[in-house]
């Protein structure tokens, strides 16, 4: 069956309603070896890695010791990939950087004896996301997926090819996500396609973009980056104080002191225009902060967008503006998420 791309609207209503396939290979995939494996990452991740169960993958931070988020990570403990205990995966943009600032880390703290190896290119990553997705990679798997919780991962094999399997994806949705060897991974994007029988749907970063967008899930180098921190972010569930030191854990705590800080919000418009990036968010005649990401959305059928404004404009049914393009449109405060799945 040859792969057929569509509209971002209809792979994301095709993820929405039944599954939709991304390829995420993209994505930096770091394993990291040694006995001081989980002592390392708690000292440089914002999330607690000492006592991660066997299949526990966790969503964490790592921020510079100002507090700024170098990127939004997830730390995988699962056994027996590549002789290494703990794997993390990076955004694309950011691997180098984080590569970089791991390598320099393992020195400054004194964990020479960790070694961590970018297995990116040797690998590859899909995700399958929707409904439909756990019953469309059920007969795939020698895992069971059904029974496995949310963050969780586990080995299995693919459509016949060694690999691993999680409980996580990026959509707002359920599904799972998959990692197998970068030879393999067009034989298993086929297979699940095949499998699907044409439900299942090609999908592009378009339409994972609004996704996330409409789950309010941030992304680096829009509401994340490293002038901003985990607390304005209103990501006080990706990092824990409390009986642990890591970098940047003093700065994070005095921001949390903050009450001045800009604060993540969600916006959404009557009209169609739609607000991108950078767009400024005005209080009447005064600037009170600027968009971070917006698209138009296909399960509200409105554009949507969220902001970093200043606190005292924050609240719910606070009626704002925007300037799009020259022309100011009225945007009203929300909750977030702008979408949430029903959960069965």
């Amino acid at each position: 069956m040859p792969v057929q791309y569509t509209s971002i609207k209809a792979e994301h209503q095709a993820t929405r309603t039944a599954a939709g396939l991304f390829d995420i290979s993209h994505m930096g995939r770091l394993t990291f070896h040694g006995a001081r494996a989980a002592e390392f990452l708690d000292a440089v991740v914002t999330r607690r890695v000492v006592g991660m169960k066997p299949g526990a993958i966790r969503y964490g931070l790592i921020v510079n010791h100002d507090g700024g988020i170098l990127d939004d990570v997830l730390v995988y403990h699962v056994p027996g990939i590549a002789d290494s205990d703990y794997q993390m995966v990076v955004n694309a943009g950011n691997r180098e950087k984080i590569v970089e600032w791991l390598a320099l880390q393992t020195n400054e703290l004194g964990f020479d004896d960790v070694r961590m190896i970018d297995r990116t290119v040797e690998t590859a990553m899909i995700a399958v996301q929707g409904p439909a997705a756990v019953g469309l990679m059920t007969p795939l798997l020698s895992a069971d997926l059904a029974s496995a919780k949310y963050y969780t991962g586990q080995l299995t094999e693919v459509a016949g090819h060694t690999g691993m399997v999680s409980r996580t994806g990026y959509t707002g949705e359920d599904g799972c996500e998959l990692v197998v060897g970068a030879t393999d991974a067009l034989a298993v994007w086929q297979a699940v396609l095949d499998q699907s029988d044409g439900t299942a749907v090609a999908c592009g970063l378009g339409c994972r973009d609004t996704l996330r967008l409409e789950a309010a899930m941030p992304l680096y180098g829009h509401e994340l980056t490293e002038k901003i921190n985990p607390v304005q972010a209103g990501l006080r569930f990706a990092y824990n104080l409390k009986d642990r030191q890591f970098i940047g854990h003093k700065a994070i705590g005095r921001f949390e002191q903050d009450d001045a800080q800009l604060h993540r919000i969600g916006l959404q418009f009557e009209n169609r225009r739609v607000p991108r990036e950078r767009y400024v968010v005005y209080d009447g005649d005064r600037r009170v902060g600027e968009v971070a990401s917006g698209t138009f959305s296909p399960t509200l059928d409105r554009p949507i967008a969220m902001a970093y404004v200043e606190p005292h404009v924050s609240q719910g049914d606070t009626q704002l503006t925007v300037d799009i393009r020259g022309n100011s449109q009225a945007a009203e405060v929300v909750p977030l998420p702008f979408y949430r799945r029903e959960k069965t």
